[in-house]
């Protein structure tokens, strides 16, 4: 398969997000990732724009080794100096400089002529080559300008040792119609156009950027330039997972390949969301939290019966763990019978029914329903679980300068036992107690408390996950009392356990 050339722009037009500013090691340590993920070009920064943003290109260019190294610079001589000063240790350096061509741009914002802008764009071009090999040029908001003086510009670009060509749509002013046309016209009207590789650079003001991209390259476009969760400024750009995504899942239509590890993208994405502080939002397609996820009756249950109903790529492929079937009052009997089943229980068609009743009248008080609720209806309603351990007496003593300490008294059928332990804070203290009189080898892997009242009284609902055996248990309790809410949480977690391996 032919190759698609991804270029990614999160360093730089990415940290052009109104209130996102990456300091030179979060950008490092990006860049390190983006090299992971497979990426072809790294556009690291604009090495004129300050300080800082001049070390952290230089940074990069020393010390990531395989990706493109590419750093940006207006077409001015001291742009484009300070670009290669900035990019020299880099082993495989890239300049790429850029001016506006659009008609708009050039009288308001250049207060220049056509001619002026050739000329300009001639001379750096020519003065970056001088530099490198490896150069690309852009004329900025290309889809808002005059398609001759396009093609004529595009033309001396290449004359003077521009590599690549990028058309951006700048203000994501084109739809894809239209700039499917604008490529397959500059493939014809300018005669060098194949001595480089035409890219495009799609913002998303009009919610187009992906569809922009992709129609560029069913035209012939060989190089997209893309960023992590398609942030951006404005709108953001073209999203990387989208486009690449795309491309993968039907290449049908593309018949095109692309170096990036998918299995990364999960992972990029989220230390992108942690770096920038912009958070994914949930219904975002191929890296949000509900891109994977199930929640209408007719959607699990065909994809129970077959993945490939409901889902066109595996959550595997992107690097997310499985797909999540969401209980709540959308659900179908086949799904809550397949989560009963996960957790554990066999129960007969009759006593099925009955939980499916219930927990659809809980469905119907909240939003989603979680694998304690199931467990509560099942154990609560269903099952008598005998209380093999119970809490009678619990003291902590706790501060900043004294060490956390924890004495419980649990009831064992008719016995009472007594222990004390230490422990990290008053909570890890008294679960320690415990552990000492239940000897039961068990590890806490999940802990979660939420207030379900308001006020100072609050009542804590504390939400306990074990394992044991490399099976999972939860337990859940709740008291004003935080402490003695964690500490009979663990104590329901661990009668479940037990009641479990006697009679399931």
């Amino acid at each position: 398969m032919e190759k698609i050339i991804i270029f990614d722009t999160t360093l730089r037009d990415g940290e052009q997000s109104p209130g996102v500013s990456f300091t030179v090691k979060e950008k490092l340590d990006l860049a390190k990732q983006l090299a992971r993920l497979g990426v072809d070009i790294i556009e690291a920064g604009f090495p004129i724009s300050s300080k800082g943003e001049f070390e952290a290109v230089k940074t990069i260019a020393q010390q990531v080794q395989e990706p493109i190294i590419c750093g940006l610079a207006r077409a001015k001589k001291e742009d484009i100096n300070c670009a290669w000063q900035a990019l020299k240790e880099a082993r495989s350096p890239r300049i790429h400089t850029f001016i506006s061509t659009s008609k708009v741009q050039i009288k308001y914002q250049l207060n220049k002529t056509y001619a002026q802008v050739l000329k300009i764009t001639k001379e750096m071009v020519a003065l970056a080559k001088s530099w490198t090999e490896d150069i690309e040029f852009s004329p900025m908001d290309a889809t808002r300008t005059e398609l001759e003086f396009l093609y004529e510009v595009i033309y001396h670009a290449i004359e003077e040792g521009a590599t690549t060509i990028n058309i951006p749509d700048t203000v994501g002013y084109a739809i894809p119609l239209e700039f499917g046309e604008i490529i397959k016209n500059i493939k014809s009207n300018v005669s060098n156009i194949k001595k480089a590789v035409i890219s495009v650079h799609c913002h998303n003001d009009l919610g187009l950027s992906t569809a922009n991209s992709l129609v560029a390259v069913l035209n012939g476009a060989r190089q997209v330039e893309v960023t992590i969760n398609g942030i951006g400024e404005r709108a953001g750009n073209a999203a990387l997972e989208e486009v690449v995504m795309s491309i993968n899942t039907r290449k049908d239509i593309f018949n095109l390949e692309s170096k990036i590890n998918t299995t990364q993208l999960y992972k990029t994405s989220r230390m992108v969301s942690h770096c920038t502080g912009m958070i994914v939002q949930s219904n975002k397609s191929i890296v949000g939290e509900n891109a994977f996820a199930h929640e209408s009756g007719i959607h699990q249950d065909g994809f129970l019966k077959e993945r490939t109903t409901y889902e066109i790529m595996t959550p595997e492929s992107v690097g997310i763990a499985q797909s999540k079937l969401i209980l709540g009052k959308l659900s179908g009997r086949h799904a809550f019978s397949q989560r009963v089943k996960e957790l554990g229980f066999d129960l007969p068609k009759e006593e099925l029914e009955i939980a499916f009743k219930k927990f659809k009248d809980l469905a119907d008080k909240k939003k989603e329903v979680f694998d304690q609720d199931i467990e509560a209806i099942i154990e609560d309603e269903l099952i008598t679980i005998s209380e093999t351990y119970k809490l009678e007496y619990l003291h902590v003593v706790s501060g900043n300068k004294t060490i956390p300490t924890a004495t419980v008294i649990i009831k064992k059928k008719e016995k009472a036992i007594q222990e004390a332990a230490c422990g990290n804070g008053p909570v890890d203290a008294s679960l320690r107690a415990v552990d000492k009189i239940t000897k039961i080898r068990c590890s806490l892997i999940d802990y979660n408390i939420r207030a379900i009242t308001t006020y100072q009284d609050a009542l804590g609902e504390v939400n306990i996950k074990i394992r044991h055996k490399n099976k999972i248990y939860s337990g859940r309790a709740t008291s004003t009392d935080v402490v003695e809410s964690s500490v009979k949480a663990y104590l329901n977690a661990i009668n479940r356990l037990i009641y479990k391996e006697e009679h399931l």
